[in-house]
């Protein structure tokens, strides 16, 4: 496990992201009970959606980000365990929708957050993110920004 995942610093935030046209904002409504994005994806990455992932109708295991960088072009996904503890199972993808390309994806056995992976924006009109993301059992996905 690289240094990074162990000393990964945590980042409130709230992001507004202009793509095609298209304004996305998300503010983190569930930040106290989903815990916080931790930087995974690099610096300029602003996060834009957050998918929490429930254990239970109130816990929330886990989080998967979605960021954006206007510099690099690029959308990123990291899944972030709301409390680290010994190893478990964590994933994360992320791909286009409705032409899936080859998902970007990092599954393993980690102790804090799976990822971060990485997609260019889409050449064509028409064409959305969809992302997903996994700790133990439990998974949600989601799909949109559209540019």
């Amino acid at each position: 496990m690289n240094a990074i995942r162990r000393k990964a610093a945590t980042v409130g935030a709230l992001a507004v992201l202009a793509l095609g046209g298209t304004l996305a904002a998300t503010a983190p409504a569930s930040a106290a009970a989903a815990g916080a994005y931790n930087g995974a994806c690099g610096k300029g990455y602003d996060v834009i959606r957050e998918t929490p992932i429930p254990s239970s109708p109130r816990t929330v295991a886990a989080t998967t980000y979605v960021t954006y960088s206007s510099k690099d072009q690029k959308m990123c996904a990291v899944t972030v365990r709301t409390k680290p503890g010994a190893r478990i199972f964590m994933e994360v993808t992320l791909d286009t929708w409705p032409s899936a390309n080859r998902p970007a994806r990092d599954s393993g056995s980690y102790t804090t957050y799976a990822g971060p992976v990485y997609k260019n924006l889409p050449d064509k009109a028409g064409v959305c993110f969809t992302w997903s993301g996994s700790i133990d059992i439990y998974y949600n996905s989601d799909t949109g920004l559209c540019p």
